[in-house]
């Protein structure tokens, strides 16, 4: 795996709902409230801050793009997203994908094809079973 491609594990939660129509997010936290419902995982074993540096250089490059692949049991869901020279990819805990421009500490990508509400709810119900393992990997396609 090169400097371009992340793996990062979770697990889903009895509260996702994933209903969120801007963004979706994963969490190293393990509690997820009602309120919650851009988050697709929880429990994550990075936050922003764990990406490898040189990843993190490439997201920021202008025109950078990244592919998100979610992968539940079998179901694969494929979000397309933008890096930003404005990144600061630093939050410990937090990872937010975003169809806006807008840019936070917690912001991984923005201008994706997909926010939470548009996942395959084949997946999201997976993800309401928190013994289920979730694979996502971030690649920075050419």
């Amino acid at each position: 795996m090169g400097s371009n491609t992340e793996i990062i594990l979770a697990q889903g939660h009895k509260n996702i709902k994933a209903s969120h129509h801007s963004t979706l997010e994963i969490t190293k936290d393990s509690y997820l409230s009602a309120m919650g419902d851009c988050i697709i995982a929880v429990g994550a074993n990075k936050g922003l801050n764990d990406l490898n540096i040189e990843f993190k250089k490439c997201l920021r490059k202008p025109n950078a793009k990244l592919s998100i692949l979610v992968e539940v049991d079998g179901l694969i869901e494929v979000v397309s997203a933008r890096g930003s020279e404005n990144l600061s990819l630093l939050h410990p805990t937090e990872m937010v994908i975003r169809k806006s421009d807008f840019v936070s500490d917690r912001t991984l990508a923005v201008h994706a094809d997909k926010a939470a509400c548009n996942l395959s709810r084949e997946l999201i119900k997976k993800l309401t079973n928190p013994a289920q393992t979730v694979k996502i990997t971030l690649e920075i396609v050419p």
